[in-house]
């Protein structure tokens, strides 16, 4: 689940949207996310059609779970409702190409996977496993996404992905009564966000929930740091491995990373703790407790909002959110998001891709909350909060000035598998985050034989 909005326009949109909604999130803005498909419990009003499907089988695999699931099982019903096919989905396990290529070996391929990964559309067009999007897809792709969101699911100018889902990274979550007993300010520079954790550390209360049992959640803490101390470009250089791993703008942002992961009295149950740490724990427990929970804040994306909801806590104002500190001259904006891809060339696989490129669907998993669509024909009123709103039309206003983040343009062995490569070193950082020089070597030895591969 990642993406990269450039800094700059984007950056600042962001930042502002995110500051302002905070600042005076009121109303029905406090609500927690609707439970029920469509915009505040009511059936979507369909602006596609679609074909009779009586019959017909589909089955839709991704890797989501819990409330993520859920939620897209209700646009997966809605479907149904409107085909009459019998839909099922299929829980699948990361790295997804590999229980797809199980999946395809054994003869019994999905009709559709969610992909969260660039170079996993890549793969499965290559390896001859995705279909091409059908003219009616197509249709609703042109009419309803940027040229920009086209184009990151075509490869060689050809439309395999549609992508569903888009995710902002660069946020961080706090828990705002904790931040008032410590009498703590929303940081705006990585220096801010430090003096910032050791106030609350101060006033008893960890400062930092890390997910580290989750190695893509490191990761995202190294991309932010990255893109905003190196830049765009050297970022780019280091995602297409064009620059080494033992490069100094690598160095540089470890040694910013290692200013809180070195400081274990600042990440909830300390540096152990964090390794044994789930994401959706990280989210629970900063929520969780009151004004004295196992941590003060939690950094990660815009469905962090589904974690909540499953707490007492309201967004808006037990809940707050600020944008990640800049530790150059710009913030960053990280983001990502999922694709939908056919592996059957069947109706029911192109009629499903066809819904998914809708605002139609989108506006079901908008209502549902954690979630945030590239779909400009959605109705922003769809979102169940003032928080997620002016997210999403940051978003859309950012227009095509984005790319994919770094580790989902890596070969999906280094960038994107559990235990290994990418994710593997920053968990081994958070061990021991003074071996920077150690990492650095372990980073560029994983990487190069990927990239060799």
């Amino acid at each position: 689940m990642h993406t990269t909005l450039r800094t700059g326009r984007a950056a600042a949109v962001l930042t502002a949207a995110v500051a302002l909604t905070v600042a005076g999130c009121s109303g029905d803005g406090d609500k927690t996310p609707e439970k029920s498909g469509g915009t505040k419990g009511t059936a979507p009003v369909s602006t596609v059609e679609l074909p009779r499907l009586k019959g017909e089988k589909v089955e839709v695999a991704a890797v989501w779970s819990g409330p993520e699931q859920e939620n897209f099982v209700k646009v997966l019903d809605e479907f149904e409702k409107r085909t009459g096919a019998e839909v099922t989905f299929v829980p699948a396990q990361d790295p997804i190409v590999n229980f797809l290529g199980t999946k395809i070996a054994g003869g019994s391929p999905p009709d559709v996977a969610m992909l969260p990964q660039p170079g996993a559309i890549q793969q499965a067009a290559q390896r001859g496993w995705a279909k091409p999007v059908g003219a009616e897809a197509k249709a609703q792709l042109a009419k309803n996404y940027s040229a920009g969101w086209q184009k990151i699911g075509q490869v060689n100018g050809e439309q395999f992905g549609v992508y569903y889902k888009a995710a902002n990274k660069s946020l961080v979550w706090y828990n705002s009564a904790a931040f008032d007993n410590a009498g703590a300010q929303e940081p705006k520079t990585w220096k801010d966000f430090l003096a910032t954790a050791e106030t609350i550390s101060a006033s008893g209360v960890t400062p930092v929930s890390v997910a580290g049992a989750d190695g893509w959640t490191l990761t995202d803490w190294f991309e932010n740091i990255y893109l905003s101390q190196a830049g765009p470009q050297k970022y780019d250089q280091l995602a297409q491995h064009k620059i080494k791993w033992t490069d100094p703008t690598v160095k540089a942002a470890l040694t910013t990373l290692a200013e809180l992961f070195g400081k274990p009295n600042l990440i909830a149950g300390g540096a152990n703790g964090a390794l044994q740490t789930e994401f959706p724990a990280s989210v629970t427990q900063t929520f969780t407790g009151g004004d004295q929970p196992k941590g003060a804040m939690v950094f990660e994306g815009d469905f962090v909002s589904v974690n909540i909801a499953q707490t007492d806590a309201k967004i808006g104002t037990d809940a707050k959110v600020f944008p990640f500190p800049a530790v150059g001259a710009q913030p960053p904006v990280v983001t990502g998001g999922d694709a939908a891809v056919a592996l059957k060339d069947s109706k029911g696989a192109q009629a499903l891709l066809t819904f998914l490129a809708s605002p139609d669907a989108a506006a079901i998993s908008a209502a549902a909350g954690g979630f945030l669509s590239p779909n400009k024909s959605l109705d922003p009123a769809a979102y169940p909060n003032d928080v997620l709103r002016d997210i999403a039309k940051a978003l859309i206003a950012s227009g095509d000035d984005f790319r994919f983040d770094m580790s989902d343009q890596m070969p999906q062995s280094f960038g994107g598998t559990p235990g290994k490569g990418f994710w593997k070193a920053l968990q081994d950082f958070l061990k021991n985050p003074k071996d920077i020089a150690g990492i650095q070597q372990q980073l560029e030895s994983e990487a190069a034989k990927a990239y060799q591969g």
